[in-house]
């Protein structure tokens, strides 16, 4: 009976899998397993209620979606791009500097302007490498490599670090909660606002990294632009 009881993981899985709606799946789950362990529908209810209401604050995330919507839906991305492509002299640490303030800003107010796929790989990781070519002519492979996983982590540090200074964020809910539980009465301002100082190192940490990149470049390849002139 004991092991019966994990059928409610077994739903959850196979409902994930088939892309099921998520908040369905899961009450299903409880409630199968509510009844396989006996427990009285008033019992499994009020354990669900509960559930609820101490993880309500989940549902933050929830206010903030039409603030959201407008501003996406109002050309945000766009701008951002704009922006990205205006800046026609800038260095290839220059750049990545500038797009991780970018991106932890937007991070910080759970703003999706970013991402690997949509931004990183035909946006930014094009132009640096474009502006990398300006100074110093043809690159190798290696330099090409680097200035790739550069702008990557650009994205990364911008979006982990600063997430959580955002109040609805899930990362910042989860540990609220998990401290509730252990004990530890906080609530997600101060989460947040603990959060703060760690995106601004790593925005300082990060930008100090591109310009030693750049400072990498020149010493790389100082002279190369000379000498194709010629």
């Amino acid at each position: 009976m004991e092991v019966l009881k994990l059928v409610g993981v077994l739903i959850v899985i196979v409902g994930f899998v088939l892309k099921l709606d998520t908040l369905a799946v899961v009450v299903v789950a409880g409630l199968v397993t509510g009844l396989i362990a006996r427990m009285s529908p008033i019992a499994i209810l009020d354990t669900l209620g509960s559930a609820f209401i101490t993880n309500r604050t989940a549902t933050l995330f929830v206010l903030t979606l039409p603030v959201i919507g407008l501003c996406e839906r109002n050309g945000l991305k766009d701008k951002a791009v704009d922006f990205i492509r205006s800046i026609k002299n800038a260095s290839t640490g220059r750049l990545i500097a500038i797009w991780q303030i970018i991106r932890t800003i937007a991070s910080a107010f759970s703003l999706r302007i970013g991402g690997h796929p949509t931004f990183i790989r035909p946006l930014i990781n094009p132009m640096a490498q474009a502006a990398a070519v300006a100074q110093y002519g043809e690159l190798d492979e290696k330099t090409e490599d680097q200035i790739k996983g550069l702008a990557a982590g650009s994205e990364n540090y911008g979006n982990f670090f600063a997430q959580n200074c955002f109040m609805g964020a899930s990362g910042t809910l989860l540990i609220m909660t998990t401290l509730n539980e252990q004990g530890y009465p906080v609530d997600a301002l101060q989460i947040a606002g603990q959060s703060v100082p760690i995106a601004v190192i790593s925005v300082v940490v990060g930008i100090a990294y591109a310009l030693l990149f750049d400072q990498m470049m020149k010493k790389r390849f100082g002279g190369q632009k000379k000498t194709e002139v010629k």
